[in-house]
């Protein structure tokens, strides 16, 4: 039980689904403000919100146009719960700075979790210790990333990153080659080992080797993690 201390703004047009989920939602003592539509999420996300749960398909708007208002004006952690199950639509909702993404029909047990992973990340504090700092410009494979003016250019164009997609190279380039574990990376970027986690970083590795256009930028070893190919 997460206590009613932890608010949620449901953004969903369904009565159906809003309905059902609102209580489940209730019964493990989230405390569930619900809206139907973009205008209305709008009116009603303040301050006290911790948690965005967006539906895409709404009456007013696409979901995505909310959540790019969103993050334009607030760091409230946002979770996509949608029928839309591919890929490019997975991508486009973390590049406008969805924290994650849940294609329905989901067991609620998952999204419990994952609303879960998202509170304890706000209150986790970060480790003591840092892992080192890459230099301030790393060139790799044609792909040049300078972390103090937070740039990327590939062939010469300037590439459009997210935050956690820049925070993705910045802590491979900082392990000078080596290979970092999975639940290390999503320590240090995600604030939580949880594996609920699991899939958007692979996402998100997807999408900077998809923007750079170097599909080696990022190297698997699989089992293990990744690490950033050598220069």
């Amino acid at each position: 039980m997460y206590g009613p201390r932890v608010r949620i703004l449901l953004v969903e047009d369904d009565n159906r689904v809003a309905t059902a989920l609102g209580a489940v939602l209730g019964r493990h003592g989230f405390h569930t403000t619900r809206v139907g539509g973009v205008a209305e999420a709008l009116e009603r996300l303040d301050g006290r919100i911790d948690v965005v749960l967006v539906d895409l398909g709404l009456p007013d708007g696409d979901g995505f146009d909310l959540i790019y208002s969103i993050r334009a004006a607030r760091d409230v952690p946002i979770i996509v719960v949608t029928a839309r199950s591919e890929l490019r639509w997975k991508l486009h909702g973390l590049d406008l700075g969805a924290d994650d993404y849940l294609v329905k029909p989901y067991d609620v047990r998952e999204l419990i979790a994952r609303i879960g992973a998202v509170v304890r990340r706000r209150t986790i504090a970060p480790p003591q210790s840092e892992p080192a700092a890459p230099q301030d410009v790393v060139e790799v494979r044609g792909v040049r990333m300078d972390f103090r003016r937070r740039e990327v250019h590939a062939a010469g164009r300037a590439v459009e990153l997210t935050r956690k997609e820049f925070e993705l190279l910045h802590a491979l380039c900082g392990a000078r080659g080596l290979v970092v574990r999975r639940e290390q990376l999503l320590s240090q970027i995600w604030r939580s080992p949880h594996e609920s986690y699991a899939h958007t970083l692979d996402v998100h590795v997807a999408a900077v080797r998809a923007k750079t256009g170097v599909p080696d930028l990022i190297e698997t070893v699989r089992g293990v993690g990744y690490r950033i190919a050598h220069e």
